[in-house]
């Protein structure tokens, strides 16, 4: 079994998912839900593409993180 990070983003009409380690993987969806349904199908078409093109598949190596800052509310101008 592989892993893969998979990133979600909101749009104006529903959800769009892409696949950083499978470039060219994405779907999109009206609900989250739909859109990992679909990525989910999107992967395992692109992955048996690429066994029938006798390409080896990635290996996942991106990782996922949460930065948190701490911001003032106010943005201060800077003069040149």
């Amino acid at each position: 079994m592989r892993k893969y990070v998979i990133v979600i983003e909101k749009t104006k009409s529903g959800y769009s998912v892409y696949v950083p380690d499978l470039p060219g993987c994405i779907a999109t969806g009206k609900t989250k839900e739909l859109a990992e349904k679909n990525i989910y199908e999107a992967i395992q078409f692109h992955l048996e593409g690429l066994k029938e093109a006798h390409i080896s598949i990635p290996k996942s190596y991106t990782e996922v993180g949460t930065l948190y800052l701490q911001m003032s509310t106010t943005i201060e101008r800077r003069s040149r």
